[in-house]
């Protein structure tokens, strides 16, 4: 088994929530790396941010996604305390997670057909960095 080094990785994002599909940056980190056989961890070391694998096919899965977390989340609420006004963006972010694990054989992410990696951002828009650390089994 051999570890590469952690790969930090700077992700752009231009409105307060959203996914952003990062899915081809893993990808190529992976090719650019010739790993074959391993798994893939993606990390966002930030608190109002996640990550998820969801559907990248169809745009409405996203939407439906984000406008549910509005809805279970709000952004104000009469008893949030966080005086920066984005308790609802920590919120989010715990129940999306930072991290997922995708298992990498034939050079490839193992990922269902209609599947990606997604950067999900609840309080931007920021620069984020996004953690990628690979493990070869070779």
């Amino acid at each position: 088994m051999q570890s590469i080094p952690i790969i930090s990785e700077t992700v752009e994002t231009n409105t307060r929530v959203a996914m952003i599909d990062v899915t081809e940056r893993v990808q190529a980190l992976v090719r650019q790396r010739a790993v074959q056989d391993g798994f893939v961890i993606v990390h966002i070391p930030h608190t109002t941010a996640g990550v998820t694998v969801n559907e990248h096919a169809d745009p409405d899965v996203k939407h439906d996604i984000l406008q549910k977390l509005e809805a279970l989340v709000p952004q104000m609420e009469s008893y949030y305390q966080h005086d920066e006004g984005n308790s609802d963006a920590h919120l989010k972010a715990s129940l999306m997670g930072s991290s997922i694990t995708v298992l990498i054989e034939n050079g490839r992410l193992v990922l269902g057909r209609w599947q990606g990696i997604f950067l999900c951002e609840f309080d931007g828009p920021r620069e984020r960095r996004m953690n990628v650390k690979i493990v070869s089994l070779e």
